[in-house]
């Protein structure tokens, strides 16, 4: 793989620097052909280069930002009058070709409306999409999107992001032929509103997407859809209470085997076995969810994000600049396009 450079926003989240720079530090080890142009503010981050040996380091680069972006503040005063923010910078790197990918655990309504007004969307999409990989029993991921980016969306909405989540699976986990599905109250084709059942038509009658039906909230994480495509409404709850339900599941766990001394006994000789088997559900190794469907990549950390979670992050962008999936989802969008315009002249 050629040499490539993520620009890091790396005021952004809760801990801003703190996290951000030894997840560079991290992942330079781990990729002798990334370069990370770290973007901030120079006051708070010189003193930390030298802390995370990242001073002199030969594939860092540093772009000073004064400004932050809070949690709290407002996308639209944000894009008025935040002109010199970590985030906003780190976007325009990437959107003059001085990066091939921003990652940021910035706020996230601040990074979407920055990132689409920076960048622009593709040709045929209006709105880009949050979307990310979760654990299913099958030992593999599904992606679910919309994640809380777009909290209404209509059919044509709906269909687009099908599509990019559709490419974005088959590129990064390498199926051939992912299956998508719609996030529905019933699998019976006569359930939900005109919406989803617009959209079931359009998607079933589209050879480029393969798929499979409806499928229930109690079926998210069996793996029978690789691509789940709901609005950010939805889809923000169902992911929340996914991740409450693993907190109710892991307290519950540890009560029972603190409960009796035999229990405790069990528990010591179990917790091993449990640790292995459980490793691949927590939610650091999901942490990154894509903004897809703009004209450059950007990748969204958890604001509460650690080291560990934040290089996860810098991994989900490198997966997408290897697999260029901006372009793959613009050519496969050109040829839904195209089959469209066939089959409304036939």
């Amino acid at each position: 793989m050629r040499n490539f450079t993520i620009a890091l926003d790396a005021m952004g989240g809760d801990f801003g620097p703190h996290i951000s720079l030894p997840a560079s530090s991290k992942s330079l080890l781990l990729h002798p052909n990334l370069y990370i142009t770290i973007v901030g503010d120079k006051q708070i981050i010189s003193p930390l280069l030298s802390q995370y040996q990242l001073l002199e380091h030969p594939r860092i680069k540093f772009m000073h930002a004064p400004e932050t972006i809070s949690m709290e503040d407002d996308p639209v005063s944000v894009l008025r009058h935040r002109s010199q923010s970590s985030m906003l910078v780190a976007l325009q790197l990437v959107a003059s070709g001085g990066a091939d990918a921003c990652v940021s655990a910035g706020n996230t309504g601040a990074l979407m409306l920055l990132a689409k007004h920076t960048l622009k969307t593709l040709e045929g999409i209006s709105r880009p999409a949050l979307v990310s990989a979760l654990p299913n029993n099958r030992g593999g991921h599904s992606y679910l999107m919309d994640l809380g980016a777009n909290l209404q969306c209509g059919c044509d909405t709906l269909f687009n992001f099908a599509l990019m989540g559709s490419v974005l699976c088959e590129k990064v986990e390498q199926l051939s032929s992912p299956s998508v599905s719609l996030l529905n109250v019933g699998r019976e084709t006569n359930k939900g509103n005109d919406t989803i059942k617009h959209c079931a038509n359009l998607l079933a009658n589209t050879e480029y997407i393969n798929y499979i039906g409806y499928i229930e909230a109690n079926e998210l994480f069996d793996g029978r859809a690789d691509v789940v495509v709901t609005d950010g409404f939805s889809g923000n709850i169902a992911l929340k209470s996914y991740e409450g339900m693993g907190r109710v599941f892991l307290a519950q766990l540890q009560k029972a085997m603190d409960a009796t001394w035999y229990s405790r006994f069990l528990g010591k000789l179990l917790n091993p076995i449990i640790k292995n088997q459980l490793k691949h559900l927590h939610p650091d190794l999901y942490n990154g969810a894509s903004l897809i469907g703009l004209r450059g990549i950007v990748v969204k950390s958890h604001g509460s994000a650690n080291v560990e979670a934040f290089t996860y992050a810098i991994e989900q962008a490198i997966k997408e600049i290897q697999w260029q999936i901006p372009a793959c989802i613009s050519a496969r969008l050109e040829s839904v396009l195209a089959e469209r315009d066939c089959l409304s002249h036939e």
